[in-house]
């Protein structure tokens, strides 16, 4: 038999991506930088299944038996607590990375369904400010636009440790998008690559971060809460120390977040996955009796109802989402299809957000591009897309014979793989088995 006659196989370890990895690694002498969030295949949300009320649980009627979905954060401390209307906020997400449309209709968005927005790195906008009837100040390692007074505009302050991402890295914003206004905001050089510190320069530790956090309130006065986020690397441990520290509340970000910019091998190989950070997170909480009252907030990867729902289930306060906001608002439309293939992508693949070549005119700041985008028809779809996450959210939990979005629980679930069992810590579908954990059933 002739070699040409042999079924041609692709090597798992070394398939045509790796090989092409390897050939642009060996040719430009750099490691490739991208946005979005990580492509390899990991355990999900989807792992789990919820138990419906059947005989031993009875279901709530959908049209006539209500399901609340409102949380508080910060009521133990602030003035003027966090009220939102539903458990789903819009992640942070900065001007320069994305358009001042972009930020304005992520505002618009969010406001008409009563949750809050989130303002990334570089600082406040009005265009954002302005159309937010909540509005968390993100406070970075890189201080790019820090400014007191806005802080004190602000419904919530949110001390960034880590991104999910990114944990231990810090952020990129390449020349192309540093314009006269970015540069201006974050004083910084005009189209010189910003790259954002890892770690903040103030503080080494807890207890330093202590003493931020109230020099923080000190600011605005005691009026609003302050959450910290951190990259799902360690939550346990991570998520004890931001309480000591004094939070109100903490993200989890898990790997599955995206990003605007960042090296490959970040979004790849560092953090863990977001079904594993929530319990680990929880478990903090727990131990230290400060479920519930300390808010948890799970980001990375959440795309629909139910990853809302199980989130909740498996113990979080509220979700946050990023890239699945900006597909909401129009990117990687397939109506654009012949300018991403002209990028030598195409629509639903596109990732160079850091290139701000973007044709939906969201991850740019060439005011050509941006001007496509419609802050108001992209608002509109936004509300949409939160609003129908809400609503199936609220259709499992009256499967569950829940009342409340948030008296869902982990009883409610099952796994349906070995290792979402492990990691969620919940029985294997069919069995009383919790991997690694059986001493609790």
């Amino acid at each position: 038999m002739t070699s040409h006659q042999w079924a041609l196989r692709e090597s798992y370890t070394f398939d045509r991506n790796v090989i092409a990895e390897i050939r642009r690694a060996a040719n430009t002498g750099v490691y490739r930088i991208r946005g979005f969030g990580a492509k390899r295949v990991l355990p999900t949300l989807d792992d789990l299944v919820f138990l419906g009320a059947s005989m031993s649980r009875y279901p709530l009627e959908g049209y006539r038996e209500a399901c609340a979905t409102d949380v508080i954060i910060g009521e133990r401390t602030a003035e003027n607590p966090v009220k939102l209307d539903i458990p789903i906020t819009i992640a942070g997400m900065s001007f320069g990375s994305l358009s001042a449309e972009a930020k304005e209709a992520l505002g618009r968005g969010a406001s008409s369904v009563g949750t809050s927005t989130t303002t990334g790195d570089g600082g406040m906008t009005q265009e954002e400010r302005g159309h937010s009837s909540i509005l968390v100040y993100q406070y970075l390692p890189s201080r790019y636009g820090m400014n007191p007074d806005d802080l004190r505009q602000a419904d919530a302050i949110e001390v960034v440790v880590g991104q999910g991402a990114k944990p231990g890295g810090g952020g990129m914003l390449l020349g192309q998008k540093i314009t006269e206004r970015v540069a201006g905001m974050r004083t910084l050089p005009e189209g010189i690559d910003q790259r954002s510190a890892s770690r903040h320069p103030d503080w080494t530790g807890p207890d330093d971060l202590e003493i931020k956090i109230t020099q923080l309130r000190e600011v605005v006065d005691w009026k609003v809460p302050v959450y910290i986020k951190i990259g799902a690397a360690r939550p346990y441990y991570d998520t004890t120390l931001a309480v000591k520290a004094g939070a109100d509340a903490i993200v989890v970000d898990g790997m599955q977040g995206g990003t605007a910019a960042t090296q490959d091998v970040f979004i790849e190989h560092v953090g863990i996955p977001t079904i594993a950070a929530i319990p680990e997170a929880v478990r903090a909480l727990e131990d230290l009796g400060m479920h519930r009252d300390v808010k948890l907030i799970a980001a990375g990867g959440i795309r629909s109802g139910a990853d809302v729902a199980k989130a909740l289930a498996l113990g979080a306060d509220v979700v946050s989402i990023g890239t699945a906001a900006l597909i909401a608002i129009g990117d990687n439309s397939p109506e654009r299809e012949d300018e991403y293939r002209e990028l030598g992508s195409s629509a639903g693949y596109w990732e160079d957000y850091q290139d701000g070549t973007d044709p939906a005119g969201i991850t740019t700041q060439d005011p050509e591009l941006s001007a496509r985008l419609d802050p108001v028809i992209a608002g509109r779809r936004l509300a949409n897309y939160l609003q129908v996450l809400t609503l199936e959210a609220q259709t499992l939990a009256r499967a569950c014979g829940k009342s409340h979005v948030h008296n869902l629980d982990t009883e409610d679930l099952a796994a349906l793989t070995v290792e979402a069992a492990a990691m969620a810590g919940v029985p294997l579908a069919g069995t009383s088995w919790v991997p690694g954990r059986s001493d609790r059933y």
